[in-house]
């Protein structure tokens, strides 16, 4: 059964491997054995973190396209990246959550069961990607400027001795 389905697996490039490495899985913590990546520790920075590692994830989402993965499957990798965004943009909780949560390992894994082969998308399936892309810039910028206006709400009590 492992056999078949090693078999099933397709080959993907590996540009994509290492980005996801990268973002993932480049870091080891010695003794223990947990891996982390760029993503939790560039994370560490409120909102402009996790906004940077969205993008490289929509990298691996566009990847999804070229090798066929169906359309389900592009939505439960975009669930991923929203997801890893989301909560990662909560301070402690969310940084805590970027070292066991890996989107981009799992958007991999995804494209490796679930793809029909290199060049079998079609331009449907990057409209509904580009789609879903812009849905996710949206909640990006959004949760940016929520944070911005609870900045500044913040600033102005302490400026006004509210506090």
């Amino acid at each position: 059964m492992a056999d078949l389905e090693r078999q099933k697996q397709i080959q993907v490039e590996k540009g994509l491997d290492d980005l996801a490495f990268y973002l993932d899985g480049l870091f080891k913590v010695p003794g223990l054995g947990w891996r982390f990546g760029l993503d939790a520790v560039i994370g560490l920075i409120p909102n402009v973190g996790d906004t940077l590692t969205s993008f490289a994830s929509f990298y691996i989402l566009i990847a999804g396209v070229r090798y066929g993965v169906p359309k389900i499957t592009l939505l439960r990798m975009a669930f991923n990246i929203g997801l890893d965004y989301l909560v990662g943009t909560i301070p402690f909780i969310g940084d805590a959550f970027d070292f066991v949560w890996k989107a981009n390992k799992q958007n991999m894994d995804l494209i490796r069961t679930r793809a029909t082969g290199p060049g079998s998308g079609t331009k449907g399936d990057y409209i509904f990607v580009f789609g879903i892309i812009l849905l996710l810039i949206g909640v990006l910028v959004g949760s940016i400027l929520i944070s911005l206006y609870v900045i500044g709400w913040l600033l102005s009590k302490v400026m006004m001795g509210a506090f």
